[in-house]
């Protein structure tokens, strides 16, 4: 990758994940040179599995790529999730119907294919990629603003867009707060189809088992060839404020009382490393002067939604359609971009949707994991859902909205003693 970039870039992306590839590919194909720059000595994904709903395969089609991706991944039919002390099952999402009511279909592949994907796509479209280069600071010039580097290099351009992560450096220009601990850890693993535990392969279905204060979610990868599996339990090391948590031997006492089809797979996971459940409260400025916030460095969520690539990809989509708006409305004025406006477009719909996400996720996961009486409660409540009521997944999966006015109604939990529940909101993983 080039280290050494010789003409100035309308934009440089700061981070080389999904959200920054995507936001990267997504303002290229607004005819704007974009740059990229990656922390790590090379572009890369770690992790296994994601869930890709019908707001983010309908970005991939825009952008010619979902066909690649299917391809690549498997189109499930069916969410289903069961309980994971007995099995039973609770709930389900009929994929198939889903794809019928959103238009686009429900994709599961393997996270370094859908990065592989957007890296090529990135290079087709002319993106400068650079790799080995740490950022440690940002500022605002009179014309856009520059990043610095650990090694002393510095860069500058019209527009910087943030997508650095968790640990933001940037985000500490808007905003004094730390990461959230949900004293959550996650286990994974992705392994060959015949290296699973027969009696718990998932076949064309995600299959999520849920509480008490743990869950585990299995799903088919690449065709099928592989099978996906993530292990998420709650830390009693992490509640006693010890550092060394998370621990394997936490995760099999979290699962003791499990059922067979769950205990089966465990034996699977990755016990050689292990992520620690982080989010951040949300924020309403994503802006400063020409340095903007995307992806995780702006709303990164408790997993329970499987939406945190998704908005990231959706930043940069949002972005990019503003650019391309505003272009439209200055023809006749000149060529260059209006950032002031493209950005306050920006800022005026993905905060607020990505407020929803990370609170409803934080939700969720109460409701997964509970214990007791109320998990039964739960459980009577799930399985008298209709399946084909999609009431709590219409303002997520509907069209990615442009405009405040275009956003839904937030759907918002009831807690489980209230007289008269609505219908809870089961998913992901």
């Amino acid at each position: 990758m080039d280290h050494s970039p010789s003409t100035r870039a309308d934009v440089i992306v700061v981070g080389g994940g999904i959200g920054g590839l995507a936001a990267a590919l997504a303002l290229a194909r607004q005819d704007l040179r974009v740059r990229v720059y990656e922390q790590a000595p090379a572009f890369g994904e770690v992790g296994a599995g994601l869930q890709l709903a019908p707001n983010c395969t309908r970005i991939l089609d825009h952008y010619g790529l979902l066909a690649q991706a299917a391809s690549l991944g498997v189109l499930p039919e069916n969410i289903v999730m069961k309980d994971a002390v007995d099995n039973g099952e609770l709930t389900r999402l009929d994929l198939r119907d889903l794809e019928r009511r959103y238009g686009y279909p429900y994709l599961v592949i393997h996270r370094s294919d859908l990065h592989a994907i957007l890296l090529r796509a990135c290079e087709r479209a002319g993106v400068g990629l650079v790799t080995d280069s740490p950022c440690t600071s940002y500022e605002n010039t009179g014309a856009g603003a520059r990043v610095r580097f650990a090694d002393g290099r510095a860069d500058e351009a019209e527009l910087v867009i943030a997508a650095d992560g968790l640990h933001s450096v940037a985000r500490g220009l808007l905003v004094s707060d730390e990461p959230v601990s949900s004293a959550y850890v996650a286990y994974r693993a992705a392994v060959p189809f015949e290296e699973a535990a027969t009696g718990a392969v998932p076949g064309r279905d995600v299959v999520v088992h849920v509480g008490p204060r743990c869950h585990f979610v299995r799903y088919p990868l690449r065709g099928g060839a592989m099978v996906n599996q993530v292990a998420v339990f709650e830390s009693p090391k992490a509640l006693a404020g010890e550092a060394d948590w998370g621990t394997p031997d936490e995760l099999d006492a979290a699962f003791a009382t499990t059922c067979d089809q769950v205990r089966q797979g465990l034996a699977l996971m990755w016990r050689d490393r292990w992520w620690r459940m982080y989010d951040r409260d949300p924020i309403g400025t994503w802006v400063s002067g020409r340095i903007a916030l995307l992806g995780d460095a702006a709303h990164p969520p408790l997993q329970y939604m499987a939406q945190g690539a998704i908005m990231a990809i959706e930043d940069g989509w949002v972005l990019a359609e503003h650019v391309a708006a505003q272009r439209a409305r200055r023809t006749a004025s000149g060529s260059g971009v209006d950032w002031g406006t493209a950005l306050a477009a920006y800022e005026a719909v993905r905060p607020e949707h990505c407020r929803r996400v990370v609170e409803t996720a934080r939700s969720w996961g109460e409701l997964w994991h509970l214990d007791g009486v109320r998990r039964l409660q739960r459980n009577a409540l799930l399985r008298a859902r209709d399946t084909h009521d999609y009431a709590f997944v219409d303002w997520i999966y509907g069209p990615t909205a442009l405009r405040p006015e275009e956003e839904p109604a937030m759907f918002r939990p009831v807690p489980l003693d209230t007289a008269q529940p609505r219908g809870p909101r089961p998913w992901s993983g």
